[in-house]
């Protein structure tokens, strides 16, 4: 197992590189059987790289089909987090005058595992799932039911950025921050003050990625 690790390893390295790097244009099927070819390796380390690369957001699995390179289009991030600033902020306005202490208490927890799971290191592919539900468990009070659906598609649509954000621009303690400001700002039930940190947390998220694809696509086009 020890080999298939190290060579899983190098694959996914090498592999995220050529995806950030452009080589691999978003929407482009990763054949297992061509990149085992390439890297001279057997199918498994492939698909331990790949799931690797689904983890941090690079490559997501379609049901029958495989695996493909994420959509990693600037404009499509910003409408996406833009859409989430909007309906966000107004769910939260919404709902901070009648989260109770049981609301609360439940979206601390949360936040908890969170922050475990991000100062481990571990979990990856999860953590957008505790982003959501520490959000969610905030803007539940609302009974904005669909809104609180749009919500949901908005961050299933997002969460690979999300992830990205967390892996590649090295700002998780600023993320944990955030979040326990807004969890702090939403017991003291002040609307405004939570509803403008909950703005700047997603549009600075959104800024960090857009950042990184820049860095990246300027790498390339060096000499």
């Amino acid at each position: 197992m020890a080999t298939y690790k190290t060579r899983a390893q190098f694959v996914a390295d090498d592999l995220r590189g050529r995806i950030l790097g452009g080589e691999f244009k978003g929407g482009t099927q990763l054949r297992q059987d061509a990149l085992a070819n390439d890297y001279d390796v057997s199918r498994i380390p492939v698909r331990e790289a790949l799931l690797t690369l689904e983890s941090e957001g690079l490559v997501e699995f379609h049901a029958h089909r495989g695996a493909f390179t994420t959509e990693l289009s600037v404009a499509k991030i910003r409408e996406l987090f833009d859409l989430r600033v909007l309906l966000e902020t107004y769910v939260l306005r919404h709902a901070i005058n009648g989260l109770t202490d049981t609301d609360l208490k439940k979206a601390e927890d949360i936040l908890l595992k969170y922050d475990q799971a991000l100062n481990s290191g571990g979990d990856i592919d999860n953590w957008s799932e505790y982003n959501f539900a520490f959000h969610q468990a905030l803007y539940a009070p609302a009974n904005l039911p669909e809104t609180l659906s749009l919500i949901s598609q908005l961050n299933t649509k997002s969460d690979r950025y999300i992830r990205m954000q967390l892996v590649y621009t090295q700002e998780i303690e600023k993320a944990e921050r955030e979040h326990h400001g807004l969890l702090e700002l939403a017991r003291q039930r002040d609307a405004d003050k939570a509803c403008e940190l909950l703005k700047t947390h997603i549009q600075e998220a959104c800024e960090g990625i857009v950042a990184l694809l820049d860095e990246r696509a300027k790498q390339v086009e060096a000499p």
